[in-house]
């Protein structure tokens, strides 16, 4: 009803890596789209920081996932597929719920080769929860280059 108040919103890439179709996910809940539309990132660094500004409204327990509000748009970063098995281990968070963060500002960094180790895929979906996604670019990426709009 209100829909003409809400702008584009710029996404942009909260890791380096290759950025894939969400569809290429092994996990179906998000590459069928049901948790969101997005892309995901084949992530070659372990620093993980904010694809937007605004304010940290969720951080899984177990620090393998994190959402950014801004601007009526929710993005989630999935770092891994069944990371959450690890409980913690291989994570660092840096940042807490309710904190404000720019588009750039690093939230977690993650030990990638230990992820590896124990044998979990380290795709890393970026989501939104209630919107479809334009502009998607795909191909190697560096954090903080725009990846989608919202």
């Amino acid at each position: 009803m209100f829909s003409f108040f809400w702008r584009t919103v710029s996404v942009y890439a909260p890791v380096d890596g290759d950025i894939r179709r969400l569809e290429e996910v092994s996990d179906e809940v998000f590459s069928s789209k049901m948790a969101g539309d997005g892309v995901a990132i084949l992530p070659t660094s372990g620093i993980f920081r904010s694809p937007i500004n605004g304010v940290i409204t969720g951080i899984f327990p177990t620090k393998h996932a994190f959402s950014v509000k801004g601007r009526g748009v929710e993005i989630l970063v999935h770092i891994g597929i069944d990371t959450v098995e690890l409980r913690g281990r291989g994570f660092k968070l840096l940042k807490s719920k309710g904190v404000t963060v720019r588009a750039g500002d690093v939230i977690v960094e993650v030990d990638l080769d230990y992820l590896k180790s124990t044998g979990k895929d380290i795709i890393t979906p970026i989501i939104v929860t209630d919107k479809p996604i334009k502009n998607a670019k795909f191909g190697r990426v560096n954090s903080g280059d725009f990846i989608f709009k919202v």
